[in-house]
């Protein structure tokens, strides 16, 4: 079966079909991992969005259930240039293009993926259509170019969980209670959190600050997730009253969403970090960590009214804002992915630092 992926400039690849039937429209963008692409499908961070793999060969190892970190796929489509025949790992159960297919995700295989990873460098993330049922080019890119893109929008929404539950594998024997507020969150942050020492209550993004406190938690946590930060006011406005009430910890979309709350703006990237090899500059230490980071919108640490918050990570590709800390209030955040999955361990340990900014009351 044929398919096509259009681009809201006009571009159109041609390719073979894999996966489930369908047309979906979504930003197109790239990932520089080589492997972990089972984990990226699932990520919630990748809503609205249509992910091309930069590696040539994907899906020589299969799926398995262990390792995603959702229900299911997330990622509108998926873009690669060669899908492995076999599936060669002992902990696989199911073939790459048989899950995708199950679950209903639409793939293309067969275009030239480095010509079109130098495209979205060059001109940025664009709006595009991926199909295997409408292959008229002229159309494709018309729907690509009327498709609602990112900027403004509220994903969170779309993937937040429903109410306020314990995460399963997190008994409430753990020495500190945390709500952590799903965004979108990875199944890796709360079994992190957990193996740290922490007792996970998660919580749906339109929590209310009563129904925080009346938990009574030790801290609050905000996860990762998709879309647009400042698409979601009302978490900001629940983020920014807890500051100073509760020790704070954010990562990714949860970064960006304490930046609003400490009265600072957020600006959408070029192309952003998608990719588990991103080098990060801790500035106090001098230590640089390989980190893994999923991401188009970065805070600018500049816009921050209060002199009381300092950038602490800085990325060294762009030199973009990679975490902040609060000097006052427990309260820090980095905007990669310290729970990795996929990606290098390097990052871990600040979770350890979460657990010592909760046993202080101080900040980290």
């Amino acid at each position: 079966m044929k398919a096509i992926l259009a681009l809201e400039d006009g571009t159109v690849f041609r390719g073979e079909a894999f996966g489930a039937p369908g047309e979906v429209a979504g930003e197109v963008i790239f990932n520089t991992s080589m492997t972990g692409y089972q984990e990226i499908l699932t990520d919630p961070s990748y809503r609205g969005q249509i992910v091309v793999m930069t590696y040539p060969l994907i899906g020589n190892y299969g799926v398995n259930r262990a390792d995603v970190e959702s229900a299911k796929p997330q990622a509108e489509g998926f873009v690669v240039r060669a899908l492995s025949p076999i599936a060669s790992n002992w902990r696989h159960e199911e073939t790459l293009e048989g899950w995708l297919k199950a679950q209903g995700t639409p793939a293309i295989q067969g275009i030239d993926t480095r010509a079109l990873t130098i495209l979205l460098r060059v001109k940025g993330a664009l709006k595009g259509v991926l199909s295997t049922m409408d292959l008229d080019e002229k159309r494709a890119v018309e729907k690509a170019r009327n498709s609602p893109g990112l900027i403004g929008r509220d994903l969170v929404k779309e993937v937040t969980c429903k109410e306020i539950h314990p995460w399963p594998e997190s008994p409430a024997s753990k020495r500190f209670k945390v709500v952590a507020i799903d965004c979108g969150m990875k199944h890796n942050i709360p079994r992190m959190l957990t193996q740290a020492g922490c007792q996970v209550l998660v919580a749906p993004a339109t929590v209310s600050v009563k129904q925080i406190l009346d938990l009574k938690p030790d801290s609050l946590f905000l996860s990762n997730g998709p879309g647009d930060p400042e698409g979601m006011p009302y978490l900001v406005s629940t983020v920014r009253e807890c500051v100073g009430t509760l020790p704070i910890f954010g990562i990714c979309l949860g970064h960006q969403i304490l930046g609003l709350a400490l009265g600072g703006k957020t600006y959408k990237l070029k192309f952003g970090h998608h990719g588990a090899n991103h080098p990060v500059l801790d500035v106090r230490t001098g230590r640089v960590e390989i980190t893994a980071q999923n991401h188009g919108f970065s805070v600018d640490p500049a816009s921050i009214p209060s002199g009381d918050v300092e950038m602490t990570h800085l990325n060294l590709n762009d030199k973009t804002c990679e975490g902040m800390r609060h000097k006052k209030d427990p309260v820090f955040s980095v905007q990669y992915h310290p729970e990795a999955s996929p990606g290098p361990h390097d990052a871990h340990h600040h979770f350890q630092r979460f657990m010592k900014m909760m046993e202080t009351g101080k900040p980290v």
